[in-house]
This record gives structure tokens, C-alpha cells and sequence, in this order.
């Protein structure tokens, strides 16, 4: 397996950290999970918690164009080294963009979201080479 696409399972990963992290931080704060309505719970949260749910929703929407990328890398013969460097920093980026997230860091969580873009850009550019 090429380093993009195992980079590929740690970003899908991160959706789910987020939400262990944010699942604490909501027992915290409610005293119970609501499994029968946990989406209405999430809603009602407030700081951390609310900013571990938003953070978790980016990781989501983030995963989907990594996933463009990589796939472009792929199919069109790997990309090599770049590609797979491409692919390390995104990941270390959106582990670094939900810790921003969480520790309510905007302007540095927006930067890092900067360097993820380009990091997918990279990709994309890899693969029409």
C-alpha cells in the first residue's frame, strides 16, 4: 500500500478521534450521552465541546477532498515522493487543525487549514504530471 493511501486510512481516522474526544467532553458537560438523540445534545453544547463537534464536521468535509486527491495520485501511476510528502503533511495538518479546534486557536486553526488546502493542491497537481 503507497504512503498516500496510508494516509488516507489515518485521515479517516481522524472524523472518529474527534468525536471519541468530543463524546467525552459532552458526558462532562451533560452528566450522560443522549444515544437517542445525540445530534440534539451536540447541538445544545458550548465551548470545547461545541467547537470538538464543529472540528469533527470539518474532518468530514476535509476527508472527502483528500480522498479526490489521493485517488488522483493513484490512478494516475502515485505521484511519488511528493505525492507521499503531500500526503504526510495533510495529515499531520488536520491533526494539528482539530487540536486548534479544540483548544479554541482560530487564526492558527485557519492557517494550518491553509497548509492542508495546498497539501491537496499538490496532489492534484502530482497527478496531472
Amino acid at each position: 500500500m503507497s504512503l498516500p493511501l496510508w494516509c488516507l486510512l489515518v485521515t479517516s481516522l481522524l472524523p472518529f478521534w474527534l468525536a471519541f474526544w468530543g463524546s467525552a467532553v459532552r458526558r462532562r458537560e451533560f452528566g450522560r450521552l443522549d444515544n437517542h438523540h445525540p445530534r440534539q445534545q451536540y447541538a445544545r453544547m458550548k465551548g470545547r465541546g461545541a467547537r470538538l463537534w464543529a472540528a469533527q464536521q470539518n474532518a468530514w468535509e476535509a476527508l472527502a477532498l483528500f480522498t479526490a486527491g489521493v485517488v488522483a495520485c493513484e490512478v494516475s501511476g502515485g505521484g511519488g515522493w511528493l505525492a507521499g510528502t503531500a500526503s504526510i503533511i495533510f495529515v499531520l495538518a488536520r491533526i494539528a487543525h482539530g487540536t486548534c479546534y479544540a483548544h479554541d486557536l482560530p487564526t492558527l486553526r485557519s492557517s494550518i487549514f491553509v497548509v492542508s488546502f495546498l497539501a491537496v493542491l499538490c496532489l492534484f497537481a502530482t497527478a496531472m504530471v
